[in-house]
């Protein structure tokens, strides 16, 4: 793999994204995973995309349900960040003992998150070491009207 210029990987430390719990099911099971690349890509019809390291367990859950959830996330929920980044889904359940709830693609979403999008896989795209999924929202819901959403930093969220 081509190693990245240090100049390039600061500057794209200033690039601003929330923090969001993407989660889906397939097969009984669920999990989720924290991630910062999300982005709205269309209004008619609703569209967003997120992305998937290849390596995640969600990952490959997402290619084979064709569903996943978006939880949004406020400054006082980066302990709910935290847990769904930093261990694997592929060893433990991260739902046992969240409390969520299903929506219409059976994707479960965080219950106090500050907004939520509930989205069926339209298409997907290799983007290098992530997949970006593009997701049709179906439903969609807030929680915490006027709340402000988390914003990544990696030097602070993991700190």
């Amino acid at each position: 793999m081509a190693s990245v210029k240090e100049e390039v990987s600061k500057a794209q430390k200033y690039l601003a994204h929330g923090v969001y719990v993407i989660s889906t099911a397939h097969e009984g099971r669920l999990n989720g995973l924290t991630a910062a690349w999300v982005a709205r890509a269309s209004f008619v019809p609703p569209l967003i995309t997120a992305s998937i390291g290849k390596t995640r367990f969600s990952h490959g859950m997402i290619l084979d349900s064709g569903v996943f959830a978006v939880s949004i996330l406020g400054p006082e929920d980066i302990e709910l960040g935290r847990h769904f980044g930093l261990k694997t889904g592929r060893k433990t359940d991260k739902f046992e003992g969240i409390d969520y709830e299903t929506k219409v693609t059976g994707s479960p979403v965080l219950k106090n998150c500050i907004a939520w999008l509930d989205c069926k896989v339209v298409s997907f795209h290799d983007a290098g070491d992530h997949t970006i999924f593009i997701g049709e929202v179906l439903d969609g819901g807030v929680n915490r009207d006027g709340a402000a959403p988390l914003i990544y930093d990696r030097d602070s969220f993991f700190g």
